[in-house]
């Protein structure tokens, strides 16, 4: 297992450079320039946290090592180390549900929303609020399991469900109650003895599977990119909400709107690699921030509904 190399050692949190209701004239267009419907959202772990999922930088994170892409392909026992972990965590990762800032974004009728996340939580939150914005899951999906040999595509509760018809006996064994658990950012929980899990195999073609997400050494795949490009080349401006942009995937589009000198807004509560890139940058909530921003955001709609 790899240890995550931390590009964000030695930053400090930074101060707020405007006050949120600023950031948020910005973001509304109140002071003129971009509306709601002209910016790119980039979020991060920081967005799920009050959902009950942990991240991986946060002040409260604990250390971890995830699975590597390498690691996964290199020998059955890593792959029934994950499959183990990953069958004991899922009940709980499945069970989380939208909270206020995901339900505060769908509200908000942004040009697009590019998550890290690989909850769904986004898509629950539009399902609920009717949303039409787009949502690219950049770094994929733990709902979906995918063949690597063939890229036959299956639901995760139907891999759920074989997994746990080939094994019968293995939370019993290992001693661990699945609702009960704590599970990681991806999704699995730590677990120290996998060796007796049986893992399942592609049932068309006998292939590998491996849940449809970029493992840490992975690469997003490029239509997907493509699309999150062009969601992104496409907005006025971009705004990170609960990520500190330490992989590259994320950071890359702050580069790019900084370059083509775009506003860009980041809200969270700990540094990131685009501080110093930032037009705006809160250090609230981002519940709470994202809370203030629908509100707003509404209540300007209600003002030229009267006028």
């Amino acid at each position: 297992m790899a240890v995550i190399f931390d590009p964000l050692r030695g930053r400090t949190r930074p101060a707020a450079s405007h006050t949120d209701e600023e950031i948020i004239d910005v973001l509304t267009g109140t002071t003129g320039g971009i509306d709601t419907t002209g910016w790119a959202v980039l979020t991060g772990a920081g967005m799920s946290t009050d959902s009950g999922v942990p991240d991986y930088r946060g002040p409260d994170a604990v250390p971890r090592q995830p699975m590597t892409l390498q690691t996964f392909l290199s020998h059955p026992d890593q792959r029934a180390r994950y499959w183990a972990r990953s069958w004991m965590g899922w009940p709980r990762m499945r069970s989380a549900r939208p909270n206020a800032a995901h339900l505060g974004l769908a509200r908000l009728p942004v040009a697009g929303i590019v998550t890290q996340n690989v909850d769904g939580l986004h898509q629950a939150a539009a399902r609920e609020k009717d949303s039409d914005s787009p949502v690219i899951d950049l770094h994929g999906s733990l709902d979906r399991v995918i063949c690597l040999d063939q890229g036959h595509m299956f639901d995760r509760d139907w891999v759920q469900r074989q997994l746990s018809e080939l094994n019968p006996d293995f939370a019993e064994l290992v001693g661990i109650d699945p609702i009960d658990v704590e599970t990681a950012p991806d999704g699995d929980v730590d677990l120290e003895e996998t060796s007796d899990f049986t893992v399942l195999d592609c049932p068309r073609c006998d292939g590998m599977l491996k849940p449809d997400v970029v493992y840490f050494g992975d690469s997003v795949p490029p239509s997907r990119l493509q699309e999150a490009n062009r969601v992104c080349d496409e907005a006025a401006g971009i705004v990170v909400l609960g990520s500190s942009l330490a992989v590259l995937s994320g950071l890359r589009f702050v580069r790019a709107a900084a370059k083509a000198s775009k506003p860009v807004v980041i809200v969270t509560d700990g540094p990131t690699r685009g501080d110093e890139l930032a037009d705006y940058r809160s250090i609230s909530r981002v519940a709470d921030f994202v809370h203030d921003w629908a509100f707003r955001r509404i209540q300007g709609e209600d003002e030229r509904l009267r006028e």
